[in-house]
Protein backbone atom coordinates (compact mmCIF):
# COMPACT_ATOMS: atom_id res chain seq x y z
CA UNK A 1 0.00 0.00 0.00
CA UNK A 2 1.49 3.01 -0.75
CA UNK A 3 2.56 5.92 2.30
CA UNK A 4 0.91 8.96 1.20
CA UNK A 5 -2.59 8.70 -0.72
CA UNK A 6 -2.65 9.88 -4.28
CA UNK A 7 -3.90 13.48 -5.03
CA UNK A 8 -3.36 15.29 -7.79
CA UNK A 9 -0.34 17.92 -7.74
CA UNK A 10 -1.96 20.70 -9.18
CA UNK A 11 -3.79 20.80 -5.59
CA UNK A 12 -7.44 21.07 -7.58
CA UNK A 13 -11.00 19.59 -5.90
CA UNK A 14 -10.36 15.94 -6.40
CA UNK A 15 -12.97 14.08 -7.71
CA UNK A 16 -12.54 10.00 -7.70
CA UNK A 17 -15.65 8.42 -10.13
CA UNK A 18 -15.06 4.37 -9.43
CA UNK A 19 -16.95 2.88 -12.86
CA UNK A 20 -16.74 3.89 -16.26
CA UNK A 21 -20.03 2.57 -17.57
CA UNK A 22 -22.63 5.61 -18.57
CA UNK A 23 -22.84 6.99 -15.04
CA UNK A 24 -19.16 7.36 -14.62
CA UNK A 25 -18.23 8.39 -17.77
CA UNK A 26 -20.94 10.74 -18.43
CA UNK A 27 -20.31 12.38 -14.69
CA UNK A 28 -16.24 12.63 -16.56
CA UNK A 29 -17.15 14.48 -19.41
CA UNK A 30 -19.03 16.89 -17.53
CA UNK A 31 -16.26 18.05 -15.65
CA UNK A 32 -14.08 18.92 -18.61
CA UNK A 33 -12.93 22.33 -18.46
CA UNK A 34 -13.70 23.06 -15.10
CA UNK A 35 -11.47 23.88 -11.88
CA UNK A 36 -11.53 20.65 -10.93
CA UNK A 37 -8.98 17.26 -10.81
CA UNK A 38 -10.67 13.97 -11.96
CA UNK A 39 -9.33 10.31 -11.36
CA UNK A 40 -11.23 7.45 -12.62
CA UNK A 41 -11.09 3.66 -11.91
CA UNK A 42 -12.25 0.74 -13.70
CA UNK A 43 -11.35 -2.84 -13.63
CA UNK A 44 -11.13 -2.57 -17.55
CA UNK A 45 -9.60 -0.35 -20.12
CA UNK A 46 -12.95 0.44 -22.84
CA UNK A 47 -16.68 1.87 -21.96
CA UNK A 48 -18.94 -0.93 -22.83
CA UNK A 49 -22.57 0.43 -24.18
CA UNK A 50 -23.81 -2.82 -22.66
CA UNK A 51 -27.43 -2.40 -24.35
CA UNK A 52 -25.73 -4.02 -27.73
CA UNK A 53 -23.95 -6.76 -26.17
CA UNK A 54 -26.53 -9.09 -27.84
CA UNK A 55 -25.19 -7.86 -30.79
CA UNK A 56 -21.73 -9.05 -30.10
CA UNK A 57 -22.91 -12.42 -29.21
CA UNK A 58 -24.86 -13.20 -32.06
CA UNK A 59 -22.28 -11.50 -34.81
CA UNK A 60 -23.62 -8.64 -35.33
CA UNK A 61 -21.01 -6.00 -34.15
CA UNK A 62 -17.57 -6.87 -32.99
CA UNK A 63 -16.58 -6.02 -29.32
CA UNK A 64 -14.89 -2.95 -30.85
CA UNK A 65 -17.26 -1.44 -31.48
CA UNK A 66 -19.57 -1.41 -28.31
CA UNK A 67 -16.37 -1.20 -26.19
CA UNK A 68 -14.05 2.09 -27.44
CA UNK A 69 -10.99 2.91 -25.01
CA UNK A 70 -11.69 5.00 -21.97
CA UNK A 71 -8.78 6.75 -22.45
CA UNK A 72 -9.40 7.31 -25.84
CA UNK A 73 -12.52 8.81 -24.99
CA UNK A 74 -10.78 10.68 -22.31
CA UNK A 75 -8.18 11.93 -24.15
CA UNK A 76 -8.82 15.72 -24.37
CA UNK A 77 -10.37 16.17 -20.81
CA UNK A 78 -6.61 17.08 -19.10
CA UNK A 79 -8.26 17.40 -15.80
CA UNK A 80 -9.43 13.59 -16.20
CA UNK A 81 -7.07 11.03 -15.30
CA UNK A 82 -7.46 6.94 -15.71
CA UNK A 83 -7.00 4.42 -13.69
CA UNK A 84 -7.30 0.60 -14.35
CA UNK A 85 -7.89 -1.63 -11.26
CA UNK A 86 -9.77 -3.09 -8.73
CA UNK A 87 -11.19 -1.27 -6.37
CA UNK A 88 -11.01 -3.12 -2.76
CA UNK A 89 -11.68 -0.72 -0.27
CA UNK A 90 -13.52 2.41 0.40
CA UNK A 91 -13.27 4.37 3.93
CA UNK A 92 -16.14 7.18 4.18
CA UNK A 93 -14.37 8.70 7.02
CA UNK A 94 -10.81 8.82 5.65
CA UNK A 95 -12.12 9.89 2.23
CA UNK A 96 -9.92 6.98 0.73
CA UNK A 97 -10.66 4.86 -2.00
CA UNK A 98 -8.13 1.84 -2.53
CA UNK A 99 -7.82 0.49 -5.48
CA UNK A 100 -5.51 -2.84 -6.99
CA UNK A 101 -3.49 -2.49 -10.01
CA UNK A 102 -2.76 -6.11 -10.66
CA UNK A 103 -1.10 -6.14 -7.37
CA UNK A 104 0.18 -3.14 -6.45
CA UNK A 105 -2.07 -0.70 -4.07
CA UNK A 106 -2.71 2.75 -4.99
CA UNK A 107 -4.75 4.87 -2.18
CA UNK A 108 -6.79 7.66 -3.49
CA UNK A 109 -7.86 10.70 -1.39
CA UNK A 110 -11.46 12.54 -2.64
CA UNK A 111 -12.58 15.79 -2.14
CA UNK A 112 -16.09 14.27 -3.92
CA UNK A 113 -16.85 10.76 -4.80
CA UNK A 114 -19.38 9.21 -7.44
CA UNK A 115 -19.94 5.33 -7.17
CA UNK A 116 -20.54 4.40 -10.86
CA UNK A 117 -19.82 0.57 -10.19
CA UNK A 118 -22.94 -0.50 -12.03
CA UNK A 119 -24.31 -4.15 -11.85
CA UNK A 120 -23.00 -7.51 -12.31
CA UNK A 121 -25.88 -10.77 -13.51
CA UNK A 122 -28.24 -12.34 -10.51
CA UNK A 123 -28.69 -16.15 -10.19
CA UNK A 124 -30.89 -15.48 -7.25
CA UNK A 125 -28.63 -17.27 -4.80
CA UNK A 126 -28.01 -20.23 -7.77
CA UNK A 127 -24.68 -19.37 -8.18
CA UNK A 128 -23.43 -22.20 -9.31
CA UNK A 129 -26.49 -21.93 -12.53
CA UNK A 130 -23.52 -19.60 -13.92
CA UNK A 131 -21.15 -22.58 -15.07
CA UNK A 132 -23.62 -23.53 -17.85
CA UNK A 133 -25.44 -20.41 -18.28
CA UNK A 134 -23.15 -17.36 -18.63
CA UNK A 135 -24.98 -14.03 -18.60
CA UNK A 136 -24.77 -10.93 -20.54
CA UNK A 137 -23.00 -8.21 -18.59
CA UNK A 138 -19.34 -7.97 -20.14
CA UNK A 139 -17.29 -8.26 -23.36
CA UNK A 140 -16.21 -11.98 -22.04
CA UNK A 141 -19.83 -12.64 -21.41
CA UNK A 142 -20.90 -12.07 -24.85
CA UNK A 143 -17.98 -13.75 -26.58
CA UNK A 144 -18.02 -16.64 -24.56
CA UNK A 145 -22.65 -17.14 -25.54
CA UNK A 146 -21.04 -16.41 -29.24
CA UNK A 147 -18.75 -19.44 -28.96
CA UNK A 148 -21.24 -21.39 -27.31
CA UNK A 149 -23.73 -21.04 -30.02
CA UNK A 150 -21.37 -21.33 -32.67
CA UNK A 151 -20.13 -24.13 -30.99
CA UNK A 152 -23.31 -25.63 -30.81
CA UNK A 153 -24.04 -25.58 -34.93
CA UNK A 154 -20.58 -27.18 -35.14
CA UNK A 155 -20.85 -29.92 -32.89
CA UNK A 156 -24.47 -30.55 -34.14
CA UNK A 157 -22.88 -30.87 -37.83
CA UNK A 158 -20.30 -33.85 -37.06
CA UNK A 159 -22.61 -36.13 -34.21
CA UNK A 160 -23.76 -39.13 -34.96
CA UNK A 161 -26.41 -39.44 -32.48
CA UNK A 162 -29.59 -37.77 -32.96
CA UNK A 163 -30.83 -36.92 -29.81
CA UNK A 164 -27.33 -35.44 -29.02
CA UNK A 165 -28.26 -33.34 -31.94
CA UNK A 166 -31.27 -32.48 -30.79
CA UNK A 167 -30.18 -30.92 -27.80
CA UNK A 168 -26.88 -29.15 -29.11
CA UNK A 169 -29.38 -27.38 -31.38
CA UNK A 170 -32.16 -26.41 -28.16
CA UNK A 171 -31.19 -22.67 -27.09
CA UNK A 172 -32.52 -21.82 -23.86
CA UNK A 173 -32.37 -18.10 -23.10
CA UNK A 174 -34.13 -17.53 -19.09
CA UNK A 175 -35.13 -14.25 -18.77
CA UNK A 176 -38.36 -12.00 -20.64
CA UNK A 177 -36.50 -9.24 -19.91
CA UNK A 178 -35.02 -7.15 -23.09
CA UNK A 179 -31.89 -8.76 -23.03
CA UNK A 180 -33.56 -11.89 -23.07
CA UNK A 181 -35.92 -10.84 -25.65
CA UNK A 182 -33.38 -9.12 -28.23
CA UNK A 183 -31.03 -12.49 -27.50
CA UNK A 184 -34.07 -14.95 -28.34
CA UNK A 185 -34.89 -13.19 -31.21
CA UNK A 186 -31.29 -12.79 -32.93
CA UNK A 187 -31.00 -16.75 -32.00
CA UNK A 188 -34.10 -17.29 -34.47
CA UNK A 189 -32.73 -15.24 -37.17
CA UNK A 190 -29.61 -16.95 -37.08
CA UNK A 191 -30.94 -20.57 -37.42
CA UNK A 192 -33.48 -19.68 -39.85
CA UNK A 193 -31.81 -16.98 -41.68
CA UNK A 194 -28.10 -16.73 -41.51
CA UNK A 195 -27.00 -20.42 -41.18
CA UNK A 196 -29.49 -21.76 -43.47
CA UNK A 197 -27.63 -22.98 -46.02
CA UNK A 198 -23.74 -22.96 -44.56
CA UNK A 199 -24.76 -26.47 -43.19
CA UNK A 200 -24.46 -29.71 -44.89
CA UNK A 201 -25.43 -32.61 -42.53
CA UNK A 202 -28.11 -30.38 -40.29
CA UNK A 203 -30.73 -28.44 -41.15
CA UNK A 204 -30.46 -25.41 -38.82
CA UNK A 205 -34.24 -24.30 -39.31
CA UNK A 206 -34.71 -27.12 -36.98
CA UNK A 207 -33.25 -25.16 -34.09
CA UNK A 208 -35.53 -25.20 -31.45
CA UNK A 209 -35.30 -21.38 -29.15
CA UNK A 210 -36.85 -21.75 -25.78
CA UNK A 211 -37.17 -18.15 -23.85
CA UNK A 212 -38.34 -18.88 -20.42
CA UNK A 213 -39.74 -15.95 -17.97
CA UNK A 214 -41.32 -16.26 -14.39
CA UNK A 215 -43.38 -13.50 -14.89
CA UNK A 216 -47.40 -13.43 -16.97
CA UNK A 217 -45.52 -11.84 -19.97
CA UNK A 218 -42.51 -10.70 -21.54
CA UNK A 219 -41.09 -7.10 -21.12
CA UNK A 220 -43.02 -6.55 -18.32
CA UNK A 221 -41.74 -2.58 -17.63
CA UNK A 222 -43.29 -2.15 -21.26
CA UNK A 223 -46.82 -2.87 -20.35
CA UNK A 224 -49.53 -5.33 -21.43
CA UNK A 225 -49.99 -4.40 -25.35
CA UNK A 226 -46.07 -4.27 -26.04
CA UNK A 227 -45.42 -7.18 -24.23
CA UNK A 228 -47.90 -9.24 -26.59
CA UNK A 229 -46.63 -7.39 -29.46
CA UNK A 230 -42.98 -8.79 -28.63
CA UNK A 231 -44.15 -11.98 -27.86
CA UNK A 232 -46.11 -12.72 -30.86
CA UNK A 233 -43.59 -11.55 -33.04
CA UNK A 234 -40.96 -14.26 -30.95
CA UNK A 235 -43.41 -16.76 -31.65
CA UNK A 236 -43.62 -16.01 -35.84
CA UNK A 237 -39.78 -16.09 -35.93
CA UNK A 238 -40.42 -19.63 -33.91
CA UNK A 239 -39.34 -19.05 -30.51
CA UNK A 240 -41.41 -20.86 -28.12
CA UNK A 241 -41.95 -18.44 -25.20
CA UNK A 242 -42.73 -20.22 -21.76
CA UNK A 243 -43.95 -17.95 -19.02
CA UNK A 244 -45.03 -18.44 -15.67
CA UNK A 245 -42.34 -20.53 -15.18
CA UNK A 246 -38.80 -20.82 -12.75
CA UNK A 247 -35.79 -22.11 -13.59
CA UNK A 248 -35.32 -24.92 -11.07
CA UNK A 249 -31.63 -26.07 -12.36
CA UNK A 250 -28.91 -25.74 -14.43
CA UNK A 251 -26.76 -28.17 -15.77
CA UNK A 252 -24.88 -29.46 -18.31
CA UNK A 253 -27.39 -31.66 -19.88
CA UNK A 254 -30.07 -28.68 -19.98
CA UNK A 255 -32.86 -26.66 -18.04
CA UNK A 256 -35.33 -27.45 -15.87
CA UNK A 257 -38.17 -25.02 -15.11
CA UNK A 258 -41.24 -25.09 -12.90
CA UNK A 259 -44.48 -24.18 -14.18
CA UNK A 260 -46.16 -21.72 -11.22
CA UNK A 261 -49.60 -22.71 -12.26
CA UNK A 262 -49.45 -26.52 -12.37
CA UNK A 263 -46.40 -27.22 -10.33
CA UNK A 264 -44.99 -29.53 -12.87
CA UNK A 265 -41.58 -29.44 -13.96
CA UNK A 266 -40.37 -29.50 -17.27
CA UNK A 267 -36.64 -30.13 -18.29
CA UNK A 268 -35.24 -28.95 -21.80
CA UNK A 269 -31.96 -30.64 -23.41
CA UNK A 270 -29.70 -28.30 -24.33
CA UNK A 271 -26.25 -27.16 -25.12
CA UNK A 272 -26.18 -23.47 -24.72
CA UNK A 273 -28.29 -22.01 -22.01
CA UNK A 274 -27.66 -18.29 -21.62
CA UNK A 275 -28.71 -16.26 -18.60
CA UNK A 276 -30.53 -12.76 -18.41
CA UNK A 277 -32.80 -13.48 -15.67
CA UNK A 278 -31.58 -10.73 -13.13
CA UNK A 279 -29.23 -8.30 -11.79
CA UNK A 280 -27.48 -7.38 -8.91
CA UNK A 281 -25.80 -4.48 -7.58
CA UNK A 282 -22.11 -3.68 -7.48
CA UNK A 283 -21.27 -5.08 -3.31
CA UNK A 284 -19.16 -1.86 -3.21
CA UNK A 285 -23.10 -0.70 -2.84
CA UNK A 286 -23.26 -2.77 -0.17
CA UNK A 287 -19.71 -1.77 1.62
CA UNK A 288 -20.60 1.92 1.58
CA UNK A 289 -24.11 1.24 2.79
CA UNK A 290 -22.90 -0.18 6.25
CA UNK A 291 -21.03 2.56 6.50
CA UNK A 292 -23.16 5.41 5.88
CA UNK A 293 -25.74 3.27 7.73
CA UNK A 294 -28.18 3.45 5.36
CA UNK A 295 -29.55 -0.01 3.77
CA UNK A 296 -29.81 -1.54 0.57
CA UNK A 297 -32.62 -3.11 -1.20
CA UNK A 298 -32.42 -7.21 -2.05
CA UNK A 299 -30.62 -6.40 -5.30
CA UNK A 300 -27.41 -4.85 -3.53
CA UNK A 301 -28.85 -1.03 -4.67
CA UNK A 302 -28.30 1.58 -2.27
CA UNK A 303 -30.60 4.04 -0.53
CA UNK A 304 -29.62 7.04 -1.48
CA UNK A 305 -31.14 10.26 -0.76
CA UNK A 306 -32.88 12.53 -3.20
CA UNK A 307 -29.80 14.48 -3.63
CA UNK A 308 -28.03 10.90 -4.65
CA UNK A 309 -26.15 11.08 -1.79
CA UNK A 310 -25.57 8.62 1.04
CA UNK A 311 -26.36 9.47 4.45
CA UNK A 312 -24.73 11.94 5.88
CA UNK A 313 -22.12 12.11 3.62
CA UNK A 314 -23.05 14.99 1.25
CA UNK A 315 -19.71 14.35 -0.89
CA UNK A 316 -20.41 11.01 -1.89
CA UNK A 317 -22.73 10.21 -4.63
CA UNK A 318 -24.05 6.95 -5.94
CA UNK A 319 -25.55 6.49 -9.23
CA UNK A 320 -27.10 4.06 -12.07
CA UNK A 321 -27.65 0.68 -11.64
CA UNK A 322 -26.50 0.78 -7.63
CA UNK A 323 -28.99 3.62 -6.89
CA UNK A 324 -32.74 2.50 -4.99
CA UNK A 325 -34.65 6.13 -5.42
CA UNK A 326 -38.15 6.32 -6.30
CA UNK A 327 -38.35 3.29 -7.98
CA UNK A 328 -36.14 4.40 -11.02
CA UNK A 329 -35.21 1.53 -13.16
CA UNK A 330 -31.61 -0.02 -13.82
CA UNK A 331 -31.56 1.57 -17.67
CA UNK A 332 -28.39 3.24 -19.08
CA UNK A 333 -30.52 6.92 -18.81
CA UNK A 334 -30.70 7.09 -15.04
CA UNK A 335 -27.32 6.06 -15.18
CA UNK A 336 -26.30 9.10 -17.65
CA UNK A 337 -28.70 11.78 -16.14
CA UNK A 338 -27.47 10.86 -12.28
CA UNK A 339 -23.68 11.30 -13.20
CA UNK A 340 -23.97 14.12 -14.80
CA UNK A 341 -26.33 15.70 -12.19
CA UNK A 342 -23.78 14.57 -9.36
CA UNK A 343 -21.15 16.29 -11.49
CA UNK A 344 -23.12 19.49 -12.13
CA UNK A 345 -23.53 19.50 -8.37
CA UNK A 346 -19.77 18.99 -7.61
CA UNK A 347 -19.11 22.11 -10.21
CA UNK A 348 -21.38 24.34 -8.80
CA UNK A 349 -20.32 23.79 -5.48
CA UNK A 350 -16.28 23.90 -6.16
CA UNK A 351 -16.30 26.74 -8.25
CA UNK A 352 -19.90 28.83 -7.10
CA UNK A 353 -19.75 27.78 -3.19
CA UNK A 354 -22.86 26.38 -3.36
CA UNK A 355 -24.05 24.46 -0.04
CA UNK A 356 -24.81 20.92 -0.15
CA UNK A 357 -28.19 22.19 1.41
CA UNK A 358 -29.05 24.56 -1.23
CA UNK A 359 -28.74 21.46 -3.85
CA UNK A 360 -31.77 20.57 -6.04
CA UNK A 361 -33.19 16.98 -5.83
CA UNK A 362 -32.62 14.48 -8.88
CA UNK A 363 -35.31 14.69 -11.10
CA UNK A 364 -35.23 11.89 -13.69
CA UNK A 365 -36.58 12.46 -17.13
CA UNK A 366 -37.67 9.70 -18.64
CA UNK A 367 -36.88 9.40 -22.47
CA UNK A 368 -38.84 5.80 -22.88
CA UNK A 369 -38.21 2.03 -22.95
CA UNK A 370 -36.90 -0.16 -26.31
CA UNK A 371 -36.06 -3.53 -27.40
CA UNK A 372 -35.25 -4.87 -31.06
CA UNK A 373 -37.35 -7.73 -30.93
CA UNK A 374 -36.49 -8.69 -34.72
CA UNK A 375 -35.25 -7.23 -38.11
CA UNK A 376 -37.36 -4.65 -38.98
CA UNK A 377 -39.50 -5.00 -35.38
CA UNK A 378 -39.08 -2.99 -31.91
CA UNK A 379 -41.43 -2.11 -29.45
CA UNK A 380 -40.78 1.28 -27.88
CA UNK A 381 -42.80 2.95 -24.82
CA UNK A 382 -42.41 6.61 -24.30
CA UNK A 383 -44.97 8.37 -22.01
CA UNK A 384 -47.90 6.83 -23.06
CA UNK A 385 -46.94 6.55 -26.83
CA UNK A 386 -46.44 2.95 -27.76
CA UNK A 387 -44.87 2.04 -30.96
CA UNK A 388 -44.12 -1.10 -32.78
CA UNK A 389 -42.63 -2.78 -36.04
CA UNK A 390 -40.54 -1.03 -38.70
CA UNK A 391 -41.09 2.59 -37.01
CA UNK A 392 -40.19 1.38 -33.56
CA UNK A 393 -36.88 -0.05 -35.00
CA UNK A 394 -36.12 3.02 -36.68
CA UNK A 395 -36.40 5.19 -33.94
CA UNK A 396 -34.28 2.11 -31.84
CA UNK A 397 -31.31 2.71 -34.54
CA UNK A 398 -31.66 5.99 -34.15
CA UNK A 399 -31.72 6.40 -30.59
CA UNK A 400 -28.94 4.00 -30.37
CA UNK A 401 -26.82 5.47 -32.66
CA UNK A 402 -27.12 8.65 -30.74
CA UNK A 403 -26.01 7.53 -27.81
CA UNK A 404 -22.86 5.28 -28.94
CA UNK A 405 -19.38 7.32 -27.72
CA UNK A 406 -17.27 8.01 -30.88
CA UNK A 407 -17.35 8.92 -35.03
CA UNK A 408 -16.58 5.51 -36.04
CA UNK A 409 -18.05 3.28 -33.82
CA UNK A 410 -21.51 4.72 -35.26
CA UNK A 411 -20.36 5.18 -38.73
CA UNK A 412 -19.38 1.25 -38.48
CA UNK A 413 -22.55 -0.08 -36.65
CA UNK A 414 -24.93 1.99 -38.96
CA UNK A 415 -23.18 0.49 -41.99
CA UNK A 416 -23.32 -3.23 -40.04
CA UNK A 417 -27.32 -2.71 -39.41
CA UNK A 418 -27.60 -1.33 -42.79
CA UNK A 419 -25.68 -4.83 -44.32
CA UNK A 420 -27.71 -7.15 -41.93
CA UNK A 421 -30.88 -5.78 -43.02
CA UNK A 422 -30.17 -6.75 -46.96
CA UNK A 423 -27.94 -9.64 -46.38
CA UNK A 424 -28.63 -12.35 -44.02
CA UNK A 425 -24.67 -13.04 -43.56
CA UNK A 426 -22.87 -11.87 -40.70
CA UNK A 427 -19.37 -11.00 -40.67
CA UNK A 428 -18.41 -10.86 -36.73
CA UNK A 429 -18.92 -14.67 -36.01
CA UNK A 430 -15.70 -15.44 -35.03
CA UNK A 431 -15.48 -18.06 -31.72
CA UNK A 432 -12.08 -19.55 -30.12
CA UNK A 433 -11.26 -21.94 -27.84
CA UNK A 434 -10.46 -19.42 -25.15
CA UNK A 435 -13.49 -17.43 -25.30
CA UNK A 436 -15.50 -20.29 -24.73
CA UNK A 437 -13.12 -22.20 -21.79
CA UNK A 438 -11.49 -19.49 -19.99
CA UNK A 439 -13.98 -18.23 -17.53
CA UNK A 440 -14.21 -21.61 -16.01
CA UNK A 441 -11.03 -22.65 -16.45
CA UNK A 442 -9.99 -19.70 -14.19
CA UNK A 443 -13.03 -20.54 -11.80
CA UNK A 444 -11.20 -24.17 -11.33
CA UNK A 445 -7.96 -22.49 -11.18
CA UNK A 446 -9.11 -20.29 -8.81
CA UNK A 447 -10.95 -23.12 -6.50
CA UNK A 448 -7.37 -25.35 -7.02
CA UNK A 449 -5.54 -22.20 -5.75
CA UNK A 450 -7.66 -21.99 -2.73
CA UNK A 451 -6.59 -25.64 -1.58
CA UNK A 452 -3.08 -24.91 -2.28
CA UNK A 453 -3.18 -21.49 -0.39
CA UNK A 454 -1.84 -19.51 -3.33
CA UNK A 455 -3.28 -16.73 -5.67
CA UNK A 456 -1.77 -16.22 -9.13
CA UNK A 457 -1.60 -13.01 -11.44
CA UNK A 458 -4.40 -14.41 -13.83
CA UNK A 459 -6.46 -15.29 -10.83
CA UNK A 460 -5.49 -12.28 -8.75
CA UNK A 461 -6.62 -9.89 -11.48
CA UNK A 462 -9.94 -11.25 -12.09
CA UNK A 463 -10.93 -10.79 -8.76
CA UNK A 464 -13.69 -8.70 -7.86
CA UNK A 465 -14.81 -6.91 -4.77
CA UNK A 466 -16.23 -9.24 -2.14
CA UNK A 467 -14.68 -12.40 -3.58
CA UNK A 468 -11.47 -12.45 -1.27
CA UNK A 469 -8.43 -11.41 -1.80
CA UNK A 470 -4.60 -12.93 -1.67
CA UNK A 471 -2.30 -10.66 -3.39
CA UNK A 472 0.65 -13.54 -2.89
CA UNK A 473 1.75 -13.94 -6.79
CA UNK A 474 3.36 -17.20 -7.60
CA UNK A 475 3.80 -15.99 -11.78
CA UNK A 476 3.60 -12.71 -12.98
Amino acid sequence: MTATPYRPQSGRHHVVIVGAGFGGLFAAKKFKDSDVAVTIVDRTNHHLFQPLLYQVATGILSEGEIAPSIRQILADDDNVRVVKGEVRNIDLDAQHVTADLGGKDEVLEYDHLIMAAGAGQSYFGNEHFAEFAPGMKSVDDALEIRARITGAFERAEITDDPEERRRLLNFVVVGGGPTGVELAGQLAEMAHRTLRDEFREIDTNSARITLVDGGPQVLMPFGKRLGRKAAQRLEQLGVEVVLNSLVTNVTREGVTYKDMKTNEEHFIPSYAKIWSAGVAASPLGKHIAEQAGVETDRAGRVKVNPDLSVGKYDNVFVVGDMIALDGLPGVAQVAMQGGQYAARTIIDEVQNGTSAEARAPFNYFDKGSMAIVSRFNAVVKMNKAEVTGFTGWIMWLLLHLLYMVGFRNRLVAAFSWGLNSVSRRRWQLVATRQQLHARNALRKLRDLEDKEGIRSIEVRDNLRFGEGRDTRAVSD
